[in-house]
Protein backbone atom coordinates (compact mmCIF):
# COMPACT_ATOMS: atom_id res chain seq x y z
CA UNK A 1 0.00 0.00 0.00
CA UNK A 2 1.29 2.85 -1.16
CA UNK A 3 1.76 6.40 1.93
CA UNK A 4 -1.13 8.81 2.67
CA UNK A 5 0.63 11.78 0.65
CA UNK A 6 -0.18 15.06 2.68
CA UNK A 7 0.82 18.23 1.39
CA UNK A 8 1.56 21.47 3.01
CA UNK A 9 1.49 24.54 0.70
CA UNK A 10 0.88 28.52 1.13
CA UNK A 11 0.68 31.35 -2.07
CA UNK A 12 3.54 33.24 -0.59
CA UNK A 13 6.76 32.49 1.59
CA UNK A 14 7.15 34.17 5.64
CA UNK A 15 3.98 31.60 6.69
CA UNK A 16 6.00 29.57 8.06
CA UNK A 17 5.68 26.68 6.27
CA UNK A 18 8.40 24.80 6.72
CA UNK A 19 8.27 24.86 10.35
CA UNK A 20 5.04 23.50 10.63
CA UNK A 21 5.83 20.58 8.11
CA UNK A 22 8.47 19.60 10.48
CA UNK A 23 6.64 19.63 13.32
CA UNK A 24 3.43 17.81 11.33
CA UNK A 25 5.74 15.13 10.71
CA UNK A 26 7.43 14.60 14.21
CA UNK A 27 3.78 14.51 15.67
CA UNK A 28 2.55 12.14 13.46
CA UNK A 29 5.82 9.79 13.94
CA UNK A 30 4.95 10.26 17.61
CA UNK A 31 1.49 8.78 16.80
CA UNK A 32 2.88 5.58 16.02
CA UNK A 33 3.33 6.05 12.36
CA UNK A 34 6.23 5.71 10.01
CA UNK A 35 6.56 9.75 8.32
CA UNK A 36 9.04 10.86 5.49
CA UNK A 37 9.01 14.91 5.76
CA UNK A 38 9.81 15.17 1.83
CA UNK A 39 11.45 18.95 1.13
CA UNK A 40 9.64 19.64 -2.51
CA UNK A 41 11.02 22.88 -3.02
CA UNK A 42 14.07 22.13 -4.99
CA UNK A 43 15.20 25.87 -5.51
CA UNK A 44 15.02 27.13 -1.51
CA UNK A 45 14.75 24.08 0.61
CA UNK A 46 15.94 24.34 4.21
CA UNK A 47 14.12 21.43 6.26
CA UNK A 48 17.90 19.77 6.41
CA UNK A 49 19.14 23.53 7.20
CA UNK A 50 16.41 23.94 10.15
CA UNK A 51 17.08 19.92 11.63
CA UNK A 52 20.77 20.52 10.96
CA UNK A 53 21.37 17.22 9.16
CA UNK A 54 24.38 16.25 7.86
CA UNK A 55 23.09 15.61 3.95
CA UNK A 56 25.25 13.96 0.88
CA UNK A 57 22.09 13.62 -1.17
CA UNK A 58 19.06 15.11 -1.98
CA UNK A 59 16.10 15.01 -3.95
CA UNK A 60 17.44 15.61 -7.21
CA UNK A 61 19.88 13.08 -7.14
CA UNK A 62 16.94 10.78 -6.72
CA UNK A 63 14.90 11.91 -9.27
CA UNK A 64 17.94 11.83 -11.63
CA UNK A 65 18.72 8.37 -11.26
CA UNK A 66 21.95 8.90 -9.14
CA UNK A 67 21.19 7.53 -6.14
CA UNK A 68 18.02 5.29 -4.93
CA UNK A 69 15.25 6.84 -2.53
CA UNK A 70 16.33 5.25 0.63
CA UNK A 71 20.04 6.29 -0.59
CA UNK A 72 18.89 10.12 0.01
CA UNK A 73 16.66 9.77 3.15
CA UNK A 74 18.10 11.08 6.64
CA UNK A 75 17.06 10.00 10.08
CA UNK A 76 15.69 12.94 12.05
CA UNK A 77 14.29 12.83 15.12
CA UNK A 78 11.33 9.88 14.94
CA UNK A 79 10.38 10.31 11.35
CA UNK A 80 12.69 10.29 8.32
CA UNK A 81 13.83 13.16 6.05
CA UNK A 82 14.17 13.32 2.08
CA UNK A 83 15.71 17.03 1.51
CA UNK A 84 15.47 18.94 -1.11
CA UNK A 85 17.55 21.16 -3.15
CA UNK A 86 18.40 24.39 -2.07
CA UNK A 87 20.44 27.42 -4.41
CA UNK A 88 19.36 26.15 -7.80
CA UNK A 89 16.88 27.03 -10.40
CA UNK A 90 17.03 23.55 -12.22
CA UNK A 91 13.72 22.96 -11.54
CA UNK A 92 12.31 25.88 -11.41
CA UNK A 93 9.91 25.90 -14.66
CA UNK A 94 9.52 22.25 -14.29
CA UNK A 95 7.13 20.21 -16.85
CA UNK A 96 4.35 17.45 -15.74
CA UNK A 97 6.64 14.94 -16.51
CA UNK A 98 9.02 16.03 -13.50
CA UNK A 99 6.52 16.23 -11.61
CA UNK A 100 4.84 13.16 -11.91
CA UNK A 101 8.39 11.03 -11.28
CA UNK A 102 8.50 12.75 -8.21
CA UNK A 103 4.81 11.67 -7.20
CA UNK A 104 5.54 8.09 -8.08
CA UNK A 105 9.13 7.83 -5.79
CA UNK A 106 6.91 9.36 -2.90
CA UNK A 107 4.47 6.90 -3.52
CA UNK A 108 7.07 4.61 -3.67
CA UNK A 109 8.47 5.15 -0.22
CA UNK A 110 8.43 2.26 2.62
CA UNK A 111 6.02 4.63 5.10
CA UNK A 112 3.18 5.09 6.14
CA UNK A 113 2.52 8.61 5.48
CA UNK A 114 4.48 11.24 3.49
CA UNK A 115 4.22 14.80 4.07
CA UNK A 116 5.44 17.06 1.14
CA UNK A 117 6.85 20.50 1.99
CA UNK A 118 5.59 22.34 -1.10
CA UNK A 119 7.40 25.26 -2.02
CA UNK A 120 5.64 28.63 -1.68
CA UNK A 121 4.28 29.89 -5.17
CA UNK A 122 1.82 28.90 -7.99
CA UNK A 123 4.22 27.47 -10.64
CA UNK A 124 4.14 24.71 -11.76
CA UNK A 125 6.07 22.34 -9.99
CA UNK A 126 4.09 23.52 -6.31
CA UNK A 127 1.01 23.67 -8.48
CA UNK A 128 1.26 19.94 -9.62
CA UNK A 129 2.05 18.54 -6.62
CA UNK A 130 -0.61 20.38 -4.82
CA UNK A 131 -3.06 18.76 -6.69
CA UNK A 132 -1.28 14.92 -6.51
CA UNK A 133 -1.63 15.17 -2.71
CA UNK A 134 -4.66 12.97 -0.85
CA UNK A 135 -4.40 15.75 1.53
CA UNK A 136 -3.39 19.19 0.91
CA UNK A 137 -3.12 21.72 3.92
CA UNK A 138 -3.04 25.60 2.83
CA UNK A 139 -1.31 27.58 5.76
CA UNK A 140 -2.10 30.68 6.27
CA UNK A 141 -1.59 34.21 8.33
CA UNK A 142 -4.20 36.78 9.64
CA UNK A 143 -2.14 39.20 7.22
CA UNK A 144 -4.50 40.14 4.17
CA UNK A 145 -1.77 39.09 1.55
CA UNK A 146 -1.72 35.21 3.12
CA UNK A 147 -5.31 34.90 2.88
CA UNK A 148 -5.02 36.43 -0.96
CA UNK A 149 -2.62 33.52 -1.64
CA UNK A 150 -3.94 30.82 0.38
CA UNK A 151 -7.32 31.85 -1.73
CA UNK A 152 -5.26 31.79 -5.16
CA UNK A 153 -4.29 28.23 -3.97
CA UNK A 154 -7.51 26.55 -3.56
CA UNK A 155 -8.46 28.45 -6.62
CA UNK A 156 -6.38 26.80 -9.17
CA UNK A 157 -6.65 23.43 -6.79
CA UNK A 158 -10.40 23.26 -7.52
CA UNK A 159 -9.25 24.04 -10.98
CA UNK A 160 -6.80 20.95 -11.02
CA UNK A 161 -7.94 18.94 -8.72
CA UNK A 162 -11.83 19.57 -8.15
CA UNK A 163 -13.27 17.48 -5.15
CA UNK A 164 -9.38 17.11 -3.94
CA UNK A 165 -9.24 17.38 0.21
CA UNK A 166 -8.24 20.70 1.10
CA UNK A 167 -7.78 22.02 4.22
CA UNK A 168 -6.93 25.54 5.98
CA UNK A 169 -4.04 25.20 8.53
CA UNK A 170 -4.03 28.79 10.26
CA UNK A 171 -0.11 29.89 11.69
CA UNK A 172 1.20 32.69 13.52
CA UNK A 173 -1.45 33.71 15.64
CA UNK A 174 -2.41 34.88 19.01
CA UNK A 175 -4.70 32.37 20.13
CA UNK A 176 -7.71 29.89 18.44
CA UNK A 177 -10.35 32.88 18.36
CA UNK A 178 -8.02 34.82 15.79
CA UNK A 179 -7.08 31.51 14.09
CA UNK A 180 -11.09 31.04 13.68
CA UNK A 181 -11.77 34.14 12.39
CA UNK A 182 -9.00 34.21 9.91
CA UNK A 183 -10.42 30.73 8.78
CA UNK A 184 -13.91 31.93 8.84
CA UNK A 185 -12.66 34.73 6.25
CA UNK A 186 -10.64 32.55 3.87
CA UNK A 187 -13.85 29.94 4.21
CA UNK A 188 -16.52 32.44 2.95
CA UNK A 189 -14.70 33.76 0.33
CA UNK A 190 -14.29 30.47 -1.40
CA UNK A 191 -17.86 29.54 -0.27
CA UNK A 192 -18.79 32.94 -2.40
CA UNK A 193 -16.16 32.11 -5.39
CA UNK A 194 -15.94 28.91 -5.65
CA UNK A 195 -18.74 26.93 -4.30
CA UNK A 196 -17.09 25.03 -1.69
CA UNK A 197 -15.75 26.05 1.93
CA UNK A 198 -12.65 24.89 3.07
CA UNK A 199 -12.65 22.90 6.43
CA UNK A 200 -10.07 24.58 9.16
CA UNK A 201 -7.36 21.38 9.70
CA UNK A 202 -6.05 23.32 13.20
CA UNK A 203 -4.55 26.15 14.52
CA UNK A 204 -0.95 26.97 15.22
CA UNK A 205 -0.06 30.04 17.64
CA UNK A 206 2.38 32.35 17.57
CA UNK A 207 5.10 30.91 20.36
CA UNK A 208 8.51 32.49 20.79
CA UNK A 209 9.99 28.96 21.27
CA UNK A 210 9.67 28.34 17.51
CA UNK A 211 12.23 30.80 16.82
CA UNK A 212 14.59 29.84 19.69
CA UNK A 213 14.38 25.93 17.65
CA UNK A 214 15.14 27.37 13.96
CA UNK A 215 18.44 29.17 16.07
CA UNK A 216 19.39 25.87 17.45
CA UNK A 217 18.90 24.18 14.52
CA UNK A 218 16.15 21.31 16.58
CA UNK A 219 12.53 20.65 15.97
CA UNK A 220 10.18 22.17 18.27
CA UNK A 221 8.59 19.17 19.55
CA UNK A 222 12.05 17.89 20.68
CA UNK A 223 13.56 21.14 22.09
CA UNK A 224 10.17 22.51 23.63
CA UNK A 225 7.88 19.49 23.95
CA UNK A 226 4.64 21.16 25.43
CA UNK A 227 5.04 24.61 24.31
CA UNK A 228 1.85 26.07 23.10
CA UNK A 229 2.88 25.81 19.46
CA UNK A 230 3.94 22.15 20.01
CA UNK A 231 0.55 21.35 21.56
CA UNK A 232 -1.08 22.76 18.33
CA UNK A 233 0.79 21.11 15.70
CA UNK A 234 0.13 17.38 18.33
CA UNK A 235 -3.67 18.40 18.07
CA UNK A 236 -3.37 19.17 13.84
CA UNK A 237 -1.68 15.80 13.81
CA UNK A 238 -4.24 13.92 15.33
CA UNK A 239 -7.18 15.65 13.24
CA UNK A 240 -5.33 14.45 10.53
CA UNK A 241 -5.16 11.04 11.70
CA UNK A 242 -9.36 11.26 12.74
CA UNK A 243 -8.94 11.46 16.67
CA UNK A 244 -10.03 14.74 18.51
CA UNK A 245 -8.12 16.99 19.93
CA UNK A 246 -7.76 17.15 24.10
CA UNK A 247 -9.67 19.65 25.33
Amino acid sequence: MSPRLIGVASGKGGVGKTVLSIGLAQALGRAGRRVLLADGDLGLANVDVQLGLDVRHDLMAVLTGEVTLEGAIVAADGFDVLPGRSGSGGLAGVAAGWTGRLVAALRAAPHDVVVLDIGAGLDPLPRGLAAACDTLLVVATDEPTSLTDAYAVLKLLARDAPGADARVAVNLVPDAAAGARTHGALDRACRGFLGRGVPLAGVVRRDPRVRDAIRHQASLLTRHPGCAAARDLEALAGGLLGVPAAA
